[in-house]
């Protein structure tokens, strides 16, 4: 080494010394740093931190509750459950969709109407939301795809529950169904208490109309909740805890689902509405809307195939008549305008008005049914023969104000308060109403005119069928107005039933009605259809146009087109000593109420007073 070398080492010794104390700094410093890091993580937040770790590792799994079982008076199961395997897609996880739709259906039998909805679900779902293809797969499809999983990725069998309506569309428009909750409901549960919103993490589907709906609250149950370990992949691990989800109770309904079925299978082809009540306690008998339609299509999710037959069908399947379908009343409404004869003083049961088959106001003709003149008429046979005369002269003299007045507390043109949603409210006019459902100033007066139409159930008037059957219950029970129930008990305990409303009517003025209606059926307009009855009935045909005729102008069905022919009518109960059924009923565009109504509550009566050609039923 020279010396010049010599010289120069410690001067690098210095600076090489120098460079190791700041490393070692640098590395106390850092050690510091890390050691105050620990100190705050782990004792500083150590409790918070523990938290978040836990909840990072530990999922709230809900559980979906059974959802109960709806069931008729007679115990017959109208919706249930079932357990299925289903298959699954999620789109997210497929590289060529088509392809493996192709591939399933080479596999297994997959119709259009189940690729249809799935394709609609496609376009409507997330990316990686699973997606059912098909419900109910047997033994053997399973096993298929189980051979060939290895080549359809994203492809699932899954365990599923499912809501099952066994008899189809029988009493659908009460039953209603279930279906996949829609944005608009889901919306709508930001403002339920937090207890309803989490009852509903985890479940797809929400009752839709009738008692589905109505009776959600009860029918869902309650979720319960697993707080599950996982794994840092998400795979759960074991279970901690879990709070067991509560199946719903079952329900049972007022509804006879043989008088239903009989009533149903009577109308045939036809549209229209029924009723049957028990007219002393409001309980709903038969619910009846035709036609009908599957609630089975709307469980899944409906294709737009089939949606669009049954929206766009002009029979409109999906229309509920008995609870949103208004008719002028026609001749039905004559019991209720002679009870309102009587209590008003214009009529006494003895007074007796000249029908020459017409009535004239100012230069305007109003006709009878058929053009014919009955003579001299008493309230009795007013009701009898159906004199349209006799309830002309009544309205014009009564007014509309007052008409309005007496038939609102018989449910004329008012909700019933029936247990079920989205009930009609028809119209019960009167001068208020039409003063605000006008425009112009001219249509907005009343005419005199108008009134005369309401004597005989037409003009303004539009009732629901169940309107029809309530007002007929407060004639057959003694003057009371009930409220319609469809609900009987839940999980076998008796649901509490309205009170029935005492109207004031006068007794004797009841009984001269139900004594005219009486007649009706033993030797008036539907003496024909109730002949060797085994029982006695009461009861009034109706004909309600569906469009007006002029005065120079007769009516005749066969030029009109169908859905311009008149509406078939008939309200009545049985037997008349002790009524025990009540029953209102519209058959649209059948004529003479007599043709095809009266025979419809023939059948109701004989179902339910004799049983007649009803082997199979249970009793009640």
């Amino acid at each position: 080494m020279s010396s010049r070398e010599i010289r120069n080492l410690p001067a690098e010794l210095a600076h090489y010394q120098q460079r190791v104390i700041i490393a070692s700094l640098v590395v106390v410093v850092m050690l510091a740093l890390l050691g105050l890091r620990a100190f705050w993580l782990q004792v500083w937040r150590g409790s918070d931190l523990r938290a978040q770790a836990e909840n990072n590792s530990v999922t709230w799994v809900p559980t979906v509750p059974l959802r109960g079982n709806i069931l008729d008076r007679q115990g017959t199961v109208l919706a249930s459950n079932y357990s299925a395997y289903t298959l699954e897609i999620t789109p997210g996880e497929t590289a060529d969709l088509k392809a493996t739709l192709e591939t399933l259906g080479s596999l297994i039998s997959i119709d259009e109407r189940e690729k249809r909805r799935f394709l609609q679900r496609v376009r409507d779902a997330r990316r990686f939301e699973s997606i059912t293809l098909k419900t109910m797969l047997t033994d053997a499809e399973i096993a298929k795809l189980a051979a060939h999983n290895y080549r359809l990725p994203g492809v699932h069998v899954q365990a599923r529950l499912f809501r099952r309506y066994p008899l189809g569309p029988t009493a659908s428009h009460a039953l209603g169904y279930i279906a996949k909750i829609n944005a608009r409901e889901k919306m709508a549960m930001q403002d339920w208490p937090d207890t309803d919103q989490a009852n509903y993490r985890g479940t797809q589907y929400i009752g839709k109309l009738g008692i589905e709906q109505q009776y959600e609250h009860l029918l869902h149950g309650r979720s319960g909740f697993e707080r599950v370990e996982t794994a840092s992949n998400g795979q759960p691990l074991r279970t901690l805890d879990a709070t067991a989800a509560v199946a719903g109770p079952d329900i049972t309904l007022n509804l006879d689902i043989g008088l239903q079925q009989t009533i149903e299978q009577a109308y045939g082809d036809r549209r229209g509405a029924a009723v049957a009540m028990n007219p002393h306690t409001g309980e709903v008998l038969a619910l009846v809307s035709m036609p009908t339609f599957d609630p089975n299509l709307f469980v899944e999710g409906i294709d737009q195939v089939t949606w669009d037959e049954l929206n766009l069908s002009p029979d409109r399947p999906l229309f509920n008549r008995v609870l949103r379908g208004t008719y002028p009343p026609g001749s039905t409404y004559k019991p209720f305008m002679g009870l309102l004869a009587l209590a008003s003083g214009k009529r006494t049961a003895d007074t007796r008005i000249n029908d020459p088959g017409y009535w004239m106001l100012g230069n305007h003709r109003f006709r009878s049914h058929g053009d014919h003149g009955l003579g001299l008429v008493d309230l009795h046979n007013s009701i009898v023969h159906s004199s349209n005369v006799y309830y002309y002269t009544l309205a014009f003299e009564l007014g509309v104000d007052a008409i309005h007045d007496f038939m609102k507390p018989l449910s004329f043109g008012q909700l019933t308060g029936i247990d079920l949603p989205n009930e009609g409210t028809g119209l019960l006019p009167n001068r208020a109403w039409k003063s605000k459902a006008f425009r112009n100033p001219q249509q907005q007066q009343w005419f005199e005119g108008e009134t005369v139409s309401l004597g005989i159930g037409q003009g303004y008037n539009n009732f629901t069928m169940l309107q029809l059957a309530t007002a007929t219950s407060a004639i057959a029970n003694g003057g009371y107005r009930v409220t319609p129930r469809v609900l009987k008990s839940v999980q076998g305990q008796t649901s509490a039933q309205p009170e029935p409303i005492a109207l004031g009517l006068n007794a004797d003025h009841l009984q001269k009605v139900r004594d005219a209606m009486a007649d009706v059926a033993r030797r008036g307009t539907s003496a024909g259809v109730f002949a060797g009855a085994p029982y006695t009935s009461a009861g009034k045909t109706g004909t309600a146009q569906a469009v007006g005729v002029r005065q120079n102008q007769r009516y005749n069905a066969a030029r009109l087109a169908e859905s311009q022919r008149d509406h078939s009518l008939y309200v009545a109960f049985a037997p008349v000593e002790n009524p025990q059924v009540v029953v209102a009923v519209i058959v649209e565009n059948a004529g003479f109420g007599a043709a095809h109504a009266a025979p419809i509550a023939r059948k109701v009566f004989d179902y339910w007073l004799t049983r007649a050609g009803q082997p199979n039923h249970k009793g009640r």
